[in-house]
């Protein structure tokens, strides 16, 4: 299979997604880079977590919420980008993650990532961002799950 060549966008989009999985992981005897995770996004950027009924969150409280459980009942997560798939067009664009979370180094969970990106200044944001968990019925497609092409 040929491999397809990534243009400079997408390599960039690549990187504030792989920043952004980084930035999120911490152990007991190191934090994670907020300041990092909120350079991305653009203010007011919304996100959607997995958890039903939706309910929008502001980056701030997603934050919040999150360092609240750091070094509490959440010990550890490391989050890792296993596969993405990213399309411009000129200023904006949409990628989708595969990732993998490892909580307390024990409790492994896989899931798929959207985000809504926007170039600005050079630079791309997200402008807002939503996710799902993998289960019995939805599993991380192969392409974003580190197995098939990228």
């Amino acid at each position: 299979m040929k491999e397809k060549t990534q243009m400079p966008d997408e390599q960039a989009i690549e990187a504030v997604i792989k920043r952004q999985f980084g930035s999120l992981s911490w152990t007991p005897d190191a934090s994670a880079d907020w300041d990092a995770f909120m350079s991305d996004f653009l203010a007011g950027a919304p996100l959607y977590p997995a958890k039903r009924p939706v309910k929008q969150q502001s980056v701030n409280a997603f934050m919040e919420r999150l360092s609240g459980l750091e070094g509490t009942k959440l010990r550890s997560f490391h989050e890792t980008v296993l596969g993405t798939e990213v399309r411009v067009f000129g200023n904006v664009a949409v990628a989708l993650a595969g990732c993998e979370m490892v909580e307390n180094e024990t409790e492994v969970s896989r899931g798929v990532e959207m985000l809504l990106l926007v170039k600005d200044a050079g630079q791309w944001r997200i402008a807002g961002q939503a996710w799902d968990l993998e289960s019995d019925e939805v599993k991380v497609p192969p392409h974003l799950s580190g197995v098939g092409a990228t």
